[in-house]
């Protein structure tokens, strides 16, 4: 395999410059850090020796990798918008580093899907041995991957979803649909238990066109109109704190005293309408008077939720590159891999009013936030 450089810089920059967020130092990769404590009990000649096989070794990987043994992959991430962005992009660099034998092509495409089409025609022209795709938008996507396919270039989707193509060996990610069906369903369950009958919703989207935005809209709408709430309103916040704020501060004027939830669909946008409703005096969270629900489940907004601010946060995982890395071994292995992969995910509430809710006809647990869960999150 052949080791190409690097043509297209629109890159994070790694390490301490990498924007902070739900990806912590705990998820990124430091390399094999032990040395052997026997070296201390050694002669000087062997110890020398020692040093002599060290060197030769280094010398032996470092023309090894440049000889092209390393594996290539391309990878076109959505861009930085949210905490969770972050974290997804950590997890990439840390599993596909040097140190683990592969060469990143990486492109941060700042949520214009042009550059990201371009960004994979880049990796084609290329010649890696593998592309990574979070995709923007779920459609536009048939001429590229066929390009792809007759490349000889196997394509891997992570998080959202690609519609309108096939043409990718695997998508690894999570249940969107499932997500808003879990956030409705708790909803449900937890106004039931607090004796509020009358539900009047303000949802703020995320990025219009993006496949986790269709799925927690469709979940969380199939369980309103079966309980016959009233959704205010829903716009997008394009997944930003700032979105969240804007459309927040514009809800509150059109709608104050109307509402008595609002469902965010990621934690960025939930801090940003939780600035929104401060300084308009609104409370919200546990013994407020607006139930905030959230989507994703990012350290940050888990520590929003064990403090009362935020009632309810179901989680999106974002660590797919290890499972990412599983798919590239059977490939290499001539193994076919399985096309739709689902991470593990889970609900987290602040109250333990309720332990589990049913989604499609399964009981599953929700998880009181604290410190210990906190501490243990991406």
């Amino acid at each position: 395999m052949k080791r190409k450089l690097v043509s297209m810089v629109m890159c994070m920059a790694l390490g301490a410059t990498m924007l902070a967020g739900c990806g912590n130092s705990a998820n990124t990769s430091t390399g094999n850090a032990g040395a052997s404590n026997d070296a201390a009990a050694k002669t000087d000649d062997a110890a020398a020796a020692d040093q002599t096989d060290d060197s030769a070794e280094a010398a032996g990987t470092e023309s090894s990798a440049a000889s092209g043994d390393m594996v290539t992959i391309g990878f076109a991430q959505v861009g930085h918008e949210s905490d969770w962005r972050t974290a997804s992009t950590d997890s990439c660099l840390s599993v596909f580093s040097a140190d683990n034998g592969y060469d990143l092509q990486f492109v941060d495409c700042d949520n214009d899907s042009a550059v990201q089409l371009e960004a994979v025609r880049g990796f084609i022209e290329q010649d890696v041995d593998y592309i990574i795709i979070d995709p923007i938008v779920s459609t536009g996507w048939d001429t590229v991957l066929t390009e792809c396919e007759e490349a000889g270039i196997p394509v891997i989707v992570i998080d959202r979803t690609i519609d309108d193509s096939d043409k990718y060996v695997s998508w690894v990610g999570s249940n969107f649909k499932t997500e808003g069906l879990a956030a409705g369903e708790w909803l449900k369950a937890y106004t039931d238990a607090k004796g509020i009958s009358d539900v009047n919703v303000l949802v703020i989207e995320g990025s219009t066109g993006a496949s986790a935005t269709i799925g927690r809209t469709d979940g969380f709408k199939e369980i309103a109109d079966a309980n016959g709430w009233n959704i205010l309103d829903s716009q997008t916040g394009d997944f930003t704190q700032a979105g969240g704020q804007e459309v927040m501060e514009s809800y509150i004027k059109s709608y104050e005293g109307k509402f008595n939830v609002v469902v965010c669909q990621n934690d960025n946008e939930a801090f940003g309408a939780m600035d929104a409703m401060k300084a308009a005096g609104i409370s919200y969270g546990v013994d407020g008077d607006v139930i905030l629900v959230s989507f994703d489940a990012c350290t940050a907004g888990l520590e929003y939720v064990m403090s009362g601010d935020i009632n309810a946060d179901f989680e999106c995982n974002p660590l797919a590159a290890p499972f990412v890395e599983e798919v590239i071994k059977q490939l290499q292995a001539g193994e076919t891999p399985e096309k739709e992969v689902y991470m593990t995910e889970h609900w987290f509430v602040n109250e333990d009013v309720l332990s589990t809710i049913n989604v499609n006809g399964e009981d599953q647990d929700l998880t009181v936030v604290t410190k210990e869960i906190v501490d243990a999150q991406y």
